[in-house]
């Protein structure tokens, strides 16, 4: 499954050029729209993000008024330097804070990919129905799956397949260059002082596991 994934992918776009020799570039600041569908069809969540890439800090709210129908209501907020991330529901104005195993998540090429192509998605000919991205994978770890990550010429994430035993692409939307709300990024007060909850034996916290 997972090489028949990756080849349709790669009849999808038209390649460019190989190399060994690109080092994984950094995202920069951004806010937009995030959507996480499952390999068979299933939207598993669609929301707004906002992501500090100096900071490594993450904000996704999952939007249940939203036009599409969405299988999860998530309001994470991941602190990726600190090891902790917070499941947030501010309806009720609760938390739990959990500690974070795995930091690798869809708006950072992680510093161990690799490079796989630059390639043409749509038809670059035509002004305006382009797009040049670079392709890189890497293995995903603690799993034996593998991930698939497409960037735009400025880093920007387009894409990102997680293949395992639960394959979810995450794709973006309407992203822009900029922090538009940083206390977003900030701990609500009624998040402030918890304890970090244990992590049950054989569980893995993560932000892709928190679609799963």
């Amino acid at each position: 499954m997972y090489a028949a994934v990756t080849l349709v992918i790669l009849v999808c776009l038209t390649a460019t050029t190989h190399a060994d020799h690109h080092q994984p570039c950094h995202s920069p600041n951004m806010t937009g729209f995030m959507s996480a569908v499952k390999i068979k069809g299933e939207m598993r969540a669609f929301g707004a993000f906002t992501y500090d890439s100096m900071g490594k800090k993450l904000r996704f709210r999952s939007n249940e008024s939203n036009f599409v129908n969405a299988s999860l209501s998530l309001d994470l907020l991941m602190f990726f330097e600190e090891g902790v991330f917070y499941e947030i529901d501010s309806k009720n104005q609760t938390c739990e804070k959990k500690a974070l195993q795995c930091t690798i998540h869809p708006l950072q090429i992680p510093d161990d990919a690799r490079f796989l192509a630059t390639v043409n998605s749509g038809n670059p000919s035509i002004e305006g129905e382009g797009l040049k991205i670079n392709a890189w994978v890497g293995s995903m770890p603690f799993t034996k799956g593998f991930y698939s990550m497409s960037v735009t010429m400025g880093c920007l994430p387009v894409f990102t397949m997680y293949l395992d035993e639960t394959t979810v692409m995450f794709s973006l939307l309407d992203v822009e260059n900029e922090i538009k709300d940083p206390d977003l990024l900030v701990v609500p007060s009624f998040c402030q002082g918890l304890p970090v909850e244990e992590t049950p034996e054989g569980t893995v916290n993560s932000f892709l596991n928190e679609f799963m």
